[in-house]
């Protein structure tokens, strides 16, 4: 089982897009919609003794915030706490006090999950100026030191820049990122969708996946298959590696939030509303999460897996912007589905292998954009 735990609701950063803003129930009109409790502290004060006795070996957790490097002190006590006990260590972390952090600690992470949204134009628009060259460097620094578990390039895509295939191509140029991820900030406020604005996006979007996918098969042709997380977690789907058809993301069955104060619920940003509650740090089961319509009959559930739990609830767009953003998702898969006869092939000749695509289910990328 994989556990978000927010260390802290704090954060050093101030994102054009952070999600902070989707659970503003004035401005989303959620309040009337779930009951919200906001009786959690803003920095972790769960017991190490109660998570010794919830989490079993082989559970991974995942340190989430606000920026969960803001409460180092937090998790230290954790990874202290759990030395010994089986349990992995992965974060999820705006980069910026990498640098600041005993590399002994940054060592016992088996992933890494870093936000960064492109080159340093797309970056510093999103995250603030400097943000691109303070955390590409503390992500290069720790390469120098020998970290080489899997550090993924987390970015948001939105529709001030929309040139996908270009941003990741120079994330991939770097050489200091394993594997790439990306999610589409739409649909999870209430008053940014433009119908114009956001189809003009669709079509520029879908034109740089397109692009995209043929640059990963051109690339697999060399004998490289790169984990590009929506390509990868989508055909090991479609080929029958991957027998799951609930979301990718895990929420609500295989990923869960551990709250400031103990609680169990869906997903990270669900931490505060009661509807999504599935237990607690003593609970010997936890509750599980099924999708509302349109997701729970559309002919693509079994591959999309319904996106986001949080999308699907909320329902902050009209229909006819959620039909736009499933639209790309349809778009995805069926391009990706199309590669399917020149992938088989690159395996049988032994150019690739099925190997190739393996990749861990539910530590944080959502595989659905």
């Amino acid at each position: 089982m994989h556990y978000h735990i927010i260390l802290t609701e704090k954060c050093n950063s101030k994102c054009k897009y952070c999600y902070e803003k989707s659970m503003n129930e004035f401005e989303n009109g959620l309040d009337k919609k779930w009951k919200f409790d906001f009786s959690a502290p803003c920095d972790s004060e769960v017991s190490v003794d109660k998570l010794k006795k919830f989490l079993n070996a082989g559970d991974t957790i995942i340190f989430y915030g606000g920026e969960p490097l803001v409460n180092f002190k937090k998790m230290k006590e954790i990874m202290d706490g759990l030395q010994n006990s089986g349990i992995r260590f992965c974060i999820q972390t705006n980069g910026k006090l990498l640098d600041e952090i005993p590399y002994e600690y940054i060592k016992k992470m088996d992933k890494m999950l870093v936000s960064i949204d492109g080159d340093k134009k797309r970056t510093d628009y999103n995250k603030g100026i400097g943000t691109y060259d303070l955390v590409i460097n503390n992500v290069k620094k720790l390469r120098e030191k020998g970290y080489k578990n899997e550090i993924v390039a987390r970015m948001t895509i939105n529709s001030e820049f929309n040139d996908l295939y270009e941003q990741v191509k120079h994330l991939l140029s770097l050489g200091i990122f394993d594997s790439i991820h990306w999610q589409i900030d739409a649909g999870f406020y209430k008053n940014d969708f433009d119908e114009k604005k956001f189809s003009e996006f669709a079509d520029k979007y879908n034109s740089s996946v397109e692009k995209l996918i043929e640059f990963w098969i051109d690339e697999m042709k060399k004998g490289k298959v790169l984990r590009l997380y929506p390509f990868v977690g989508i055909l090991n789907r479609l080929m029958g590696w991957d027998k799951e058809t609930r979301m990718h993301c895990g929420s609500g069955y295989a990923n869960y939030t551990i709250t400031t104060d103990g609680k169990i619920t869906s997903c990270p940003i669900m931490n505060n509303v009661a509807e999504f509650y599935a237990g607690n740090l003593e609970s010997e089961k936890l509750k599980q999460f099924d999708l509302d319509e349109p997701c729970d009959s559309c002919d693509y559930k079994n591959i999309c897996g319904g996106r986001c739990l949080y999308w699907n609830k909320a329902k902050l767009w009209p229909e006819e912007g959620d039909k736009l953003i499933c639209k790309t998702i349809i778009f995805l898969i069926e391009h990706v589905k199309n590669k399917i006869p020149e992938i088989k092939k690159l395996i049988s000749s032994g150019k690739i292998s099925e190997k190739d695509f393996e990749y861990e289910k539910y530590f944080g990328p959502e595989i659905i954009p």
